[in-house]
């Protein structure tokens, strides 16, 4: 929490500053910021991190620059892991998406959360339940009649890794109507779009981000958001259509609802003012025009949290992939 303090006249501060050195300055980066992306080039919490490098320069909004290095081995672990071992560092973040609680469940790696400083939830990202343009199906429902009629596992629905959020998505929808598809991973969700776009799997849940350009071609189609409402965009992304005319999958008969943190964290032990400092920070990242084209192109949920709320966020993110994952059958074996 800030503690603001009365400001002085500017009388008293030309006295003061007269007589004794002023006071010390808040705190900022004195070396180059390291910026920890747990996840390959080219996905989404890589394309938003590179972002922020970008609009940090452009725009000069710190003195010290925004190095950003990607450490994707172990499902992110390899990044988390680094993190945590890097307590009291204040120049060192790390971009989060929900690996932060799926790697842990479903590999048993020695991390948690809670060994991280939450900084602050940048927003939120969707995913789309995306079928090749040239198939017949124009709704969820259509498309998943004819997966339940062609009998379980003779339909691959592609995604990026394995127990992580594509799945557990995919499990949801299985759970929820019935179906039963061939789960197929890939490395990034620029493979799962590529794959799609060639007929070598059916259907992809793909973020927006990732799936925009072949959409935007004609080369696929959206069926439904698996966020509670609908995206908040009416500007027209293909000829005839917008986010915003994509419906929500509970209004076409899916009860399943998911979408993924993109959000900063630092090491534990980082001193309070630190932390002040990033959330101003990405404010200001977020106050832009670039980050705004960046959100309307991506069809993010623009939710923004910090503090204890950031914290209360997270916890309940916790609990709720430990039940998706325990009901998937994804948690780690204990030993």
């Amino acid at each position: 929490m800030r503690i603001y303090k009365r400001i002085p006249s500017c009388s008293a501060i030309v006295l003061a500053t007269s007589l004794v050195a002023g006071p010390a300055l808040a705190w900022e980066p004195t070396k180059p910021v390291e910026f920890v992306i747990p996840a390959g080039t080219g996905g989404g919490a890589d394309q938003m991190a590179r972002l922020i490098q970008g609009i940090v320069a452009k725009h000069n909004l710190m003195k010290q620059s925004v190095v950003p290095i990607n450490k994707s081995g172990g499902a992110g672990a390899e990044g988390f892991l680094e993190v945590k071992a890097s307590k009291g560092e204040p120049h060192k973040i790390i971009i989060t998406l929900s690996n932060l609680f799926t790697t842990p469940l479903a590999t048993g790696v020695p991390f948690n959360w809670k060994e991280l400083t939450p900084v602050a939830m940048l927003a939120l990202d969707n995913f789309v339940l995306w079928v090749n343009a040239d198939k017949p199906y124009k709704t969820p429902k259509d498309y998943l009649d004819a997966v339940k009629a062609a009998g379980p596992h003779k339909f691959k629905m592609g995604g990026t890794g394995s127990k992580q959020e594509d799945q557990i998505i995919t499990v949801a929808i299985e759970k929820a109507s019935g179906v039963k598809f061939t789960y197929v991973p890939f490395k990034g969700g620029g493979a799962v779009a590529t794959q799609l776009v060639g007929n070598h799997i059916d259907s992809t849940v793909n973020n927006p981000i990732e799936a925009v350009a072949h959409w935007r071609a004609g080369k696929l189609r959206a069926l439904c958001v698996f966020d509670g409402k609908r995206m908040p965009y009416p500007k027209k992304v293909t000829d005839t259509l917008s986010w915003e005319d994509v419906p929500t999958c509970k209004e076409q008969g899916i009860p399943t609802e998911y979408t993924m943190l993109r959000g900063i964290f630092m090491p534990a032990g980082v001193p309070q003012e630190a932390v002040d400092f990033y959330v101003d920070l990405f404010k200001k990242v977020r106050a832009t025009p670039e980050w705004k084209d960046f959100m309307e192109k991506g069809a993010f949920n623009q939710t923004f949290m910090s503090g204890k709320e950031y914290a209360a966020w997270a916890a309940a993110a916790e609990k709720l992939h430990y039940g998706l994952m325990s009901e998937a059958g994804f948690l780690a074996k204990k030993k």
